[in-house]
């Protein structure tokens, strides 16, 4: 493992840097998801067009850059610092790997060139509070009850008349789905003959689908909740397609770029409580140079370099992708919190900045966690509560 990053690498990350620095500052953060998108449409087509960022991980068949899903792990380490508002996660690390992954030829030829080109956004659609579920972050995907199940709820699927599919249920925390022009939703079919879970293609404007907006923690992960009433669907891939498999692979590869985004998001709150406490003074001297301060600072870097690690170790091992993501949520809320705290009485004025990372560590704890969820889901995975087997000895005195 060569750990070191290329210089197309530190080129992106400073490009990047760059311009989220002019046009991602925490008023112009405020404004755009104020907007009906939820974030800034020219930004995201500058970001498409000059970095090609929605399209870092297709392959360059597809009109995409071709890169491995570290360099899209770097990217989003840059846009968790400014905590851009964008489809960026819905996008390229949900939506972009299902669809190569379970698409006909057909499929990614007429959507996977849209998707780099950032003219088309794509949004899963998951019932119910169910999206870690359905990546296989916090436990087993497998059967799909989580879509429906044949039972009351979530989102039901049946061919029509005309031999085409309709769904019918409801999605009611869908990332980016209100402004989506693309919504792929999980969908239970085959009632408990054959019951299974398949993926369905609903462009926006569909007749029966109704989205709407909704209020949340965090303004800049928007979400919505999609209503589909009798709504004509195209099957993504084929019926027998291993969707479970595809959504858990999906989950390992966006928890290390979610861990990505926590870590820019601590490491910017971590930097902005530094500058801080180095200018404002108490009892004639800097707060920043009291003892008490300075070591509550020193753990927090070390959490969030140790996060770090983590989510880069996570971009080239996505296996690792859980763990990673328990450590760097963990480090985005402690990070937060301390901000908070050391920002004094201004920072515990709900308008203040250092809110809006207090928001994001608790939103996205509930959307992908809760943290201890995601690693005893992942100590589950590793083996480490199976029982061990017994010893010879303990064997030979069982059968005396």
């Amino acid at each position: 493992m060569d750990a070191a990053f290329t210089a197309e690498q530190d080129e992106m990350r400073r490009t990047l840097r760059e311009i989220l620095g002019k046009r991602c500052g925490p008023d112009e953060v405020k404004a755009a998801v104020r907007t009906a998108a939820g974030h800034d449409r020219e930004l995201w087509q500058q970001l498409a067009q000059q970095l090609g960022l929605p399209g870092i991980a297709i392959a360059e068949e597809y009109g995409g850059v071709g890169c491995a899903p570290a360099d899209l792990v770097l990217a989003c380490e840059e846009t968790g610092r400014a905590l851009l508002p964008s489809p960026l996660l819905a996008t390229a690390a949900l939506g972009v790997p299902l669809i190569t992954a379970l698409g006909t030829g057909d499929q990614r030829s007429a959507l996977l060139p849209a998707l780099a080109a950032g003219g088309l956004t794509a949004a899963l659609a998951v019932p119910g509070p169910a999206l870690a579920t359905a990546l296989a972050l916090t436990g087993d995907n497998v059967p799909g009850d989580w879509a429906g199940g044949g039972r009351a709820g979530g989102v039901q699927a049946r061919t029509g008349e005309d031999g085409g599919w309709r769904l019918y249920g409801e999605a009611a925390q869908v990332l980016d789905g209100h402004s989506a022009s693309l919504l792929l939703v999980a969908a239970h079919t085959g009632g408990f003959a054959r019951s299974r879970t398949l993926l369905f293609l609903v462009r926006e404007g569909a007749p029966g689908l109704v989205r709407s907006r909704q209020a949340t923690l965090d303004e800049t992960r928007p979400q919505a909740r999609v209503q589909l009433r009798d709504v004509p669907a195209e099957l993504l891939g084929g019926a027998e397609a291993d969707v479970l498999g595809a959504l858990a692979a999906t989950g390992r590869t966006a928890a290390a770029v979610l861990a990505a985004e926590a870590v820019g998001a601590a490491g910017q709150a971590l930097a902005r409580t530094v500058d801080y406490v180095r200018q404002r003074e108490q009892f004639g001297r800097a707060i920043g140079s009291f003892q008490a301060v300075k070591h509550r600072l020193a753990d927090l870097y070390v959490q969030v370099q140790a996060a770090r690690s983590a989510a880069y170790y996570a971009a080239w091992d996505p296996q690792q992708g859980g763990l990673a993501l328990a450590q760097a949520l963990e480090a985005l809320r402690t990070t937060a919190g301390e901000a908070i705290q050391l920002h004094g009485g201004i920072g515990f004025t709900w308008e203040h900045d250092a809110h809006l990372y207090f928001k994001r560590a608790a939103a996205d704890e509930l959307l992908f966690g809760p943290v201890h969820r995601l690693r005893a889901h992942a100590a589950q995975r590793a083996g480490l509560f199976t029982p061990a087997p017994p010893t010879s000895d303990t064997s030979e005195r069982v059968a005396v």
